[in-house]
This record gives structure tokens, C-alpha cells and sequence, in this order.
């Protein structure tokens, strides 16, 4: 998996070995620093349970270990105020 800005992310020590307690994470961008092959380094905010950002954080990873959550869908409250004039 490549990460892509705002994908949502699930972090776990699959991904690092730092990440003994999982992760939300939400992608800014991957940064082109060199690093070992099947290794990248990310740029993002890490996410709390309700999906707030909390931390800005650039992380070390194996992008085969990340999983892509799905976007939260808003609530019925912001739906409606984005289709109300």
C-alpha cells in the first residue's frame, strides 16, 4: 500500500515496533527521505477515538504493515448544514 494525503490510517506494530499501542493516523504527506528499501517515513496527526487530531506526528513505517480505515461518515447534523445554504 502507498499511502496518499488524507488517507486514514490503522497503525499498529505490524507497521513498527514502536506502535505496541495502536494508532489512528491521518496522512499529510509521505516524505521523500531516504531510508531502507520497504520503509517510508510519514507526515500526519495521529487520531483520537472520535477523530480529532491530537498530535502531530512524523512516523517510521513498513507500508505493507498500515491498513486504510474507512473515512467516518458525517453525521446526519453535517450533512445537513452542508446542504443548507
Amino acid at each position: 500500500m502507498t499511502p496518499r494525503p488524507g488517507d486514514l490510517l490503522h497503525v499498529t506494530r505490524a507497521a513498527s515496533v514502536q506502535f505496541v499501542r495502536p494508532i489512528m493516523f491521518r496522512v499529510i504527506r509521505t516524505l521523500d527521505w531516504t531510508t531502507y528499501d520497504g520503509w517510508a517515513w510519514l507526515d500526519g496527526y495521529e487520531l483520537n477515538a472520535a477523530g480529532d487530531a491530537v498530535a502531530r506526528r512524523t512516523i517510521f513505517i513498513r507500508p505493507t504493515g498500515l491498513r486504510r480505515l474507512s473515512p467516518a461518515r458525517p453525521s446526519a447534523r453535517a450533512r445537513a448544514r452542508a446542504s443548507t445554504p
